[in-house]
């Protein structure tokens, strides 16, 4: 199960900033398509951006939160929605039927919305792009490794690696996986499997299983989860900031 009207995502950790603006941005994709999309900018910029790829439900409150919490720790966030072309409108409330839409998705489409998106970001005067990814969310994001030169990192969280596992040996962008070790959709072997297949690879990248963890565990209404989902913050702020770093010590 992905993330319902009652989940909430965890607070950042450390000191809260402020966010210094929040709403809605349509964008425009390469096929002139509208896209939408929900923006956090922090009052105190890192310099750090992401685009957050939601479950299947798309661009619901959960992530607009989320979005504001990564605010909160200076990083600009837009939230991506995936479904502009196919939906009679942007609602993405509780009778918002995110499988059967998911299943009409077209991938190339995706890609294109989320090129869009790293534009937006970097037009903001963001100087290092991160895709941060949810259950569908996340192996799209992985994939962003093969797809998205442009990205400093790319962060999946409880993705399905057979969505993304025929890039693996086109993936140069430096992964982070975080996979939920009680996962309905995707068993522990298979997670172990994309761990040793990155390495194999050669694929940068950090794994990490939270052993026992549901799907969707990163969930602040799960209390039995708080201390998976503080760890996953960590990693994940720790994460772009290493590799901004690493970002601004390369020459382009």
């Amino acid at each position: 199960m992905c993330h319902a009207d009652e989940s909430r995502p965890p607070a950042p950790p450390g000191p809260s900033g402020e966010v210094a603006s929040a709403g809605e941005v349509h964008l425009t994709s390469a096929d002139d398509a509208r896209v939408l999309t929900y923006q956090a900018l922090p009052a105190q910029p890192t310099g750090a951006g992401v685009v957050l790829l939601p479950d299947v439900r798309g661009a619901h409150e959960f992530y607009r939160d989320l979005a504001r919490g990564f605010a909160e720790a200076g990083v600009v966030a837009v939230v991506l929605d995936y479904y502009g072309r196919i939906a009679d409108d942007d609602a993405r409330g509780p009778g918002f039927d995110g499988f059967a839409h998911a299943a009409r998705l077209d991938r190339d489409l995706v890609l294109s919305d989320v090129r869009a998106a790293v534009d937006h970001l970097l037009a903001l005067g963001v100087t290092e792009a991160f895709t941060v990814g949810f259950c569908l969310g996340g192996a799209i994001s992985w994939g962003q490794s093969a797809l998205e030169p442009r990205l400093a990192g790319a962060i999946g969280f409880y993705g399905r690696p057979a969505e993304c596992r025929e890039l693996i040996p086109r993936m140069r962008v430096p992964l982070l996986v975080l996979a939920a070790g009680a996962d309905q959709l995707t068993p522990v072997d298979d997670n172990l499997a994309f761990d040793r297949e990155l390495a194999e690879a050669g694929v940068p990248h950090e794994f990490r299983l939270y052993e026992g963890a549901p799907h969707s565990f990163f969930d602040g209404a799960l209390p039995d989860q708080a201390d998976h989902a503080a760890d996953a913050w960590r990693r994940v702020l720790a994460f772009i900031a290493e590799h901004s770093r690493e970002a601004e010590c390369t020459p382009r």
